[in-house]
C-alpha cells in the first residue's frame, strides 16, 4: 500500500503543477539571449534591445543582446545554431539570410534549421534622387534612364535591396551601373553631390541627407505608405511592383523550438509592442512596428525568397563564391 500511496501522491502533484510535457509553460527558467548580426547602434540591434527590455519584464528573466557582426551574417547565424539552447535566439532582418542560397554556392549552415518565431518590425526603404534632380516620380526617372542607357549610376545596399533593384532594371530594360560601396552610408552623400543618380536604401541611411534637404525620396519600397515619410507614394502605387519589398526584422529559432513556445513568444512580442513606446523609439531608426506570429513571419519570408528566386532566374545570376 505504501507504493500505491506514493503513486497517488505523485499524480496529485502532477495535477497541480503540470506534467513534464507541460514544463514549457515554465519557460524561461534562466536568462534569454538574442544574437544580432550587427554592431551596437544598428537598426536590428536597437530593435532587439527595445524588445529585450520589455520581454525581460514579462518573463522575469534577463534578456541579453549579443552582437556578432560581420561575415555576411554567417558569424551570428553559425554562433546561434551552434548553441543548441532553447533560451538563445537570432534577432535578424530576414533579408540577411533570404539571399544567402543565391549569392553563395555553399553555405556554412543549413537554412532548414532556421524557424521564424515572431516578426517584430519593418524597415522603411526608399528610392532617392538628388534634390536637384529634375525627376520627381519613378516613372519620370525610369523614362530618363531608358533614354540614356549607361549614363546613370546607382548606390544600393547589398543583398535583398540589390536583387529588388535588379528586378526593376531588368523588367524596365534599363542599363544603370551599380557603384560598389564598402560603406553604403557614403551613397547618400554621393547622391547629393551628383556622383550617382539614384540610391535605394533604408530610411535610416537616407535620412540625414533627406533631413538636410539635399536628396528627395520619390518612392517607398514597402507595401504601404508610412507617416515617417509623409506624402511619398509607394512604388506599387506608381505602377512599379518590381520595386516592392519589405524589410522584415524578427526573432528566429530552431526546428526544435516547440510550437506552443513559438506562439507564446510571438504573443509576448505583441504584448510588448502594445503600449506604443517601442514603436515611437523605432521610428527614429526608420522602422515601424509590425508584429506577427510564426506563420505570418514564415509566409513573409517565403514571399521574399520567391521574389529573389524569380529575379535570379530572370537575370541568370550566378553565385560569386
Amino acid at each position: 500500500m505504501t507504493g500505491l500511496r506514493i503513486l497517488v501522491a505523485l499524480f496529485a502533484v502532477l495535477a497541480l503543477y503540470g506534467t513534464p510535457a507541460s514544463a514549457q509553460s515554465q519557460w524561461p527558467t534562466r536568462s534569454v539571449k538574442f544574437i544580432v548580426p550587427f554592431g551596437p547602434g544598428a537598426g536590428a540591434d536597437i530593435g532587439a534591445r527595445l524588445f529585450a527590455e520589455k520581454l525581460s519584464q514579462r518573463w522575469g528573466q534577463p534578456v541579453v543582446v549579443e552582437n556578432r557582426p560581420g561575415g555576411d551574417s554567417f558569424i551570428a547565424i553559425t554562433a546561434f545554431l551552434g548553441t543548441d539552447d532553447d533560451h538563445t535566439f537570432l534577432y535578424i532582418p530576414s533579408g540577411n539570410f533570404t539571399v544567402h542560397p543565391f549569392v553563395h554556392s555553399k553555405l556554412p549552415y543549413d537554412q532548414n534549421q532556421l524557424v521564424p518565431i515572431a516578426r517584430a518590425s519593418n524597415t522603411i526603404l526608399a528610392v532617392a534622387l538628388a534634390k536637384s534632380s529634375p525627376y520627381n516620380t519613378v516613372r519620370e526617372f525610369t523614362e530618363a534612364a531608358r533614354a540614356a542607357p549607361g549614363q546613370f549610376n546607382s548606390g544600393l545596399v547589398t543583398g535583398l535591396t540589390e536583387f529588388t533593384f535588379w528586378a526593376y532594371t531588368h523588367h524596365e530594360k534599363l542599363n544603370i551601373a551599380q557603384v560598389p560601396y564598402r560603406d553604403i552610408n557614403q551613397a547618400p552623400n554621393d547622391l547629393a553631390e551628383g556622383r550617382i543618380q539614384v540610391a535605394m536604401a533604408s530610411l535610416a541611411i537616407l535620412q540625414p541627407q533627406w533631413r538636410a534637404d539635399r536628396i528627395k525620396l520619390i518612392a517607398v519600397n514597402n507595401k504601404e505608405r508610412t507617416d515617417l515619410v509623409p506624402g511619398v507614394p509607394t512604388a506599387r502605387e506608381q505602377g512599379y511592383p518590381s520595386l516592392v519589398f519589405e524589410g522584415l526584422h524578427g526573432l528566429i529559432g530552431r526546428t526544435t523550438t516547440p510550437k506552443d513556445l513559438k506562439e507564446r513568444i510571438a504573443a509576448d512580442f505583441r504584448a510588448a509592442a502594445a503600449d506604443g513606446s517601442i514603436g515611437s523609439r523605432l521610428a527614429a531608426t526608420g522602422q515601424v512596428i509590425n508584429v506577427g506570429g510564426p506563420d505570418e513571419f514564415a509566409a513573409a519570408i517565403e514571399e521574399q525568397r520567391a521574389a529573389v528566386a524569380a529575379t535570379v532566374k530572370a537575370i541568370n545570376f550566378k553565385p560569386k563564391n
